[in-house]
């Protein structure tokens, strides 16, 4: 640690080129470092540097200006950091490495957490004024960083420049400031700082001698003399049991002759000047503190304030008003002033390891999370990827050795506009059903609905079941409605993967999310529907289309925006369509026109094109699934898998001692325990970090400031992973579409549902953001959507009805 001045280094030897001063300093270095017979190993350095300066990080600081009497030319705008470091290397010492730089207020603050007592605020109240605090990253906005807190050197000395404190000032402080060195600015210090109360006094002590209510008879010339009355002087005289005698020795000195009543008004001058100066410093404390208590949501804050100086430090009184005044001011903080030990010196050492300390915790943390952050070139290659899948799985020939399936949906058409009637509508992609009857009329589209539950043990039971359940909550809606003597035709949105032989005809491939019914696999699900309804005795069921949600979605804001060609989901699972030209769909027969292909983009890299992508966090994950090696990718993106990802993480940091101060966390082996919508919640701008310890206090967690902080940086790594790979997928989609149209640029609508996407705080933003650079070419509008799964799949039996007949055939097995 080291400070610009030694104790050998007199005021007047203060050098005025920027080479000499910090030469001088690395001399010194050199010099202690001798006399100590240190060894050449690495040797972190912490500067002290009380002058005001534009950090960007802890050891880089530009020099804003100087005071206390340094004026070195050729350093303001200039860091300082680099200008020690280049001296130091001068003289050899290549092993000494500047690691951080504070202010002297900022070194008080880490001195005075030595104790085992955390310290938040620190003021030094000696020649110049300053204090410090631990601000809310994200209220800081010239820093870059938004999470945690960081400390804010506030250079309050400065406070009044702009006029603020014009109500405040008094006739004897424009005289001061007109005299000083630097007019109208420092204000505040001017009226705090031990440097000017002399002064202030002196110009009292002049007025009243001139309206005759001091030192009559007396010539008062002598008190026109700039610094004849030194504020130590000051200090002495407000002293209860010598003052009276020392403010006679005091004033005699200057040639004048003081009665008793002199010397007594002096010394209360003296005290109403300290005692001012005392209660602006607590009001500028009191600022801050109600600011931190009203940032962290708190009903009281109890924080500790260091506080060094020669004001503070010596004085028994401007302590007791400094406390009092205070605590009057901010009666909702509880403020214990800690004085400091050792100055800066202990805080430039603690500051120096605390950032040695963070260096070593950054970088074990960036190894770790490396490898979920993607490079812009990672991106591009599954981008290129998904675009070979889409081909193989397009082709006839090629479609078995693809991981993505492209399957045919027989939905040719969007809405047009002229669809009318009354539908009913079934929704089943989760574990909640839905049942809606829909109505397109002429002033648009009007729905009612009701959501069932469907228990585990029906999800994993028998598929008879699971339809005869789903057939009874049909019933039971039918009857609410009063619908049961009508035969309406019905759309059902059946969210898993399905081989579609017509718009009614769709051969289920393999159940995913959860689901596990027996003897369903491979057969036609609207079958198993209607001979649901036959064993319930439901005659009245007319099943015209089978769609999964993505194909409803896309359905329902094509409704709304004819330009919407593509459908995504990002929810519990995830999966997108779009409309593909028929020429290049070789499953089916026919070539003109377009037929929306349902991707079923969640099973991309089950056949190993993207094992580089996966980590062991997401092996962990998939290998307690039921599908274990299917549907990775919707493993990496969808809503149902992305708070276990989390939870794995923030086991390995507590396993490497890096988070939870290694405790162990029982509740953290529970599989599921971490759910995906606290990402959303911990990720939202502004959340206090109190609000994420809270989340993280209903786990069992006990999170300090800084594993609340680390928490949520492994949310944002996760959640901005999903959505770049989901950019990805869409990017591979909207430029094979803008090809396929011989387009130099496609403008193109995305309907969009799903929870992880409208929930999550920044999700859709970042798919957005990363979309626009991998595919620059494709203007892509995000349409949100209003139940999709619902409305498009009513929607398509509209189209099915209004005479819209599927343009193809399955290709011919002869």
């Amino acid at each position: 640690m080291h400070r610009p001045m030694c104790g050998c280094c007199p005021p007047t030897s203060v050098p005025h080129l920027m080479a000499p001063l910090f030469d001088f300093i690395a001399q010194c270095v050199h010099q202690f470092l001798t006399g100590i017979s240190s060894s050449q190993h690495r040797l972190p350095l912490g500067f002290v540097f009380p002058f005001s300066c534009r950090q960007t990080r802890l050891d880089k600081a530009e020099l804003i200006s100087w005071s206390k009497g340094f004026s070195c030319s050729d350093v303001e705008g200039k860091d300082v950091v680099q200008l020690l470091q280049s001296a130091i290397n001068k003289q050899e010492l290549y092993h000494v490495d500047v690691v951080a730089l504070m202010n002297d207020t900022v070194g008080t603050m880490m001195t005075c957490s030595m104790g085992g007592k955390p310290c938040e605020v620190a003021l030094v109240i000696d020649a110049g004024t300053n204090s410090c605090f631990m601000a809310e990253a994200q209220q800081v906005e010239m820093a870059e960083e938004t999470s945690g807190r960081m400390c804010v050197n506030t250079e309050w000395g400065y406070f009044g420049d702009d006029g603020t404190l014009s109500d405040v000032l008094t006739p004897y402080d424009q005289c001061l400031d007109q005299e000083s060195s630097n007019p109208g600015e420092k204000r505040f210090e001017k009226l705090v700082g031990s440097l000017y109360l002399g002064e202030i006094v002196r110009h009292v002590l002049t007025a009243l001698a001139a309206e005759k209510a001091l030192f009559i008879g007396s010539s008062v010339t002598v008190l026109r003399t700039k610094d004849v009355l030194k504020t130590q002087q000051v200090l002495e005289i407000i002293n209860n049991e010598e003052g009276m005698d020392k403010a006679r020795r005091a004033l005699e000195a200057l040639g004048l002759h003081p009665s008793e009543q002199d010397c007594c008004r002096v010394q209360q001058v003296c005290r109403v000047v300290v005692s001012r100066a005392a209660a602006l410093c607590a009001a500028g404390l009191a600022a801050i503190l109600s600011h931190m208590c009203q940032s962290r949501e708190l009903e009281k804050l109890v924080v500790n304030v260091g506080v060094d100086g020669e004001l503070y430090q010596g004085y028994t009184r401007f302590r007791e008003i400094l406390q009092s005044v205070t605590g009057l001011l901010a009666p909702e903080c509880m403020a214990t002033l800690l004085p400091s030990v050792d100055r800066t010196g202990w805080g430039a050492a603690v500051a120096t390891a605390v950032a040695l300390r963070l260096a070593a915790h950054r970088r074990e943390v960036d190894q770790l999370l490396a490898p979920l952050r993607l490079s812009r070139t990672d991106l591009e290659r599954v981008q290129a990827l998904m675009r070979r899948e889409m081909e193989l799985g397009l082709g006839r020939e090629s479609n078995a050795k693809s991981s993505v399936r492209m399957l045919p949906t027989y939905v040719c058409s969007t809405p047009d506009g002229t669809e009318r009637g009354e539908f009913l509508a079934l929704d089943l992609g989760g574990t909640n059903f839905r049942v809606l009857v829909v109505r397109v009329a002429l002033d648009g589209i009007h729905m009612a609905s009701e959501i069932y539950v469907i228990p585990t043990a029906i999800m994993q039971g028998t598929g008879e079941a699971l339809f005869d359940h789903i057939i009874e909550c049909i019933m039971d809606f039918q009857l609410k409605q009063d619908l049961m003597e009508q035969v309406l035709p019905l759309g059902f949105t059946f969210s898993f993967p399905c081989q579609q032989l017509g718009l009614d005809k769709a051969v289920l491939l393999s159940w995913t999310k959860g689901f596990s019914a027996s003897g369903c696999v491979g057969k036609d699900v609207v079958q198993l529907l209607r001979e649901a309804a036959q064993r319930k005795q439901h005659l009245g069921l007319k099943v015209v289309a089978v769609v999964n949600d993505t194909v409803g979605t896309m359905m329902s804001c094509g409704y709304d925006d004819p330009k919407c060609e593509i459908g995504l989901i990002v929810g519990t699972g995830t999966n997108a369509c779009y409309m593909e030209e028929m020429q290049n769909v070789g499953t089916v027969e026919g070539d003109q026109g377009r037929m929306c292909i349902n991707m079923e983009w969640g099973a991309f890299g089950d056949n190993g094109c993207l094992d580089n992508i996966f980590t062991d966090f997401d092996r962990l994950v998939d290998e307690k699934t039921i599908n274990v090696g299917k549907q990775r990718f919707e493993k990496l993106i969808s809503g149902m898998y992305l708070g276990e990802i989390v939870r794995h993480i923030l086991l390995a940091l507590v396993e490497k001692q890096l988070l939870f101060r290694g405790k162990p966390c029982p509740k953290l082996q529970t599989r599921d325990i971490f759910q995906t919508k606290f990402l959303s919640t911990i990720e939202i701008d502004g959340l206090a970090l109190q609000q994420v310890q809270a989340i993280l206090q209903n786990l069992e967690l006990q999170a300090s400031f800084e594993d609340s902080v680390l928490v949520r940086e492994v949310c944002q790594t996760v959640s901005l992973r999903a959505a770049q790979l989901c950019a990805a997928g869409l990017a591979a989609v909207v430029e094979k579409m803008r090809e396929n149209r011989g387009l130099a640029q496609l403008a193109i609508t995305v309907g969009v549902d799903g929870t992880l996407y409208k929930m999550h705080p920044c999700f859709s933003q970042h798919l957005q953001q990363m979309l626009r650079d991998l595919a620059p070419n494709c203007t892509v509008t995000f349409l949100p959507s209003e139940d999709g799964s619902g409305k498009g799949a009513a929607l398509v039996a509209a189209v099915a009805c209004h005479g819209a007949e599927p343009q193809g055939e399955p290709p011919s097995t002869q």
